[in-house]
């Protein structure tokens, strides 16, 4: 934004924490592109997966999808 000889700057997102990022878009919950780029960044504590290389790989993942989907549903009950 550019108003009179003040020049507002964006911070990088890219250089910041996953808590600095956090807490700016607390700040700022109005800039969009902090939140695309703490969305893009995921969750730090999420488990990974190693993408299925077989047919047992494969049933293994969609049961840990099944449990995944089973516990979400379970807390969004009242």
């Amino acid at each position: 934004m550019v108003n009179g000889d003040l020049t507002m700057t964006k911070p990088d997102f890219s250089k910041m924490t996953h808590q600095e990022l956090r807490q700016y878009i607390l700040s700022n919950r109005e800039d969009d592109d902090a939140i695309e780029a703490l969305i893009k960044r995921g969750n730090p504590n999420s488990a990974k997966y190693p993408f299925p290389q077989t047919e047992e790989d494969l049933k293994q993942m969609e049961e840990i999808l099944k449990k995944k989907l089973e516990s979400n549903q379970d807390l969004n009950r009242p």
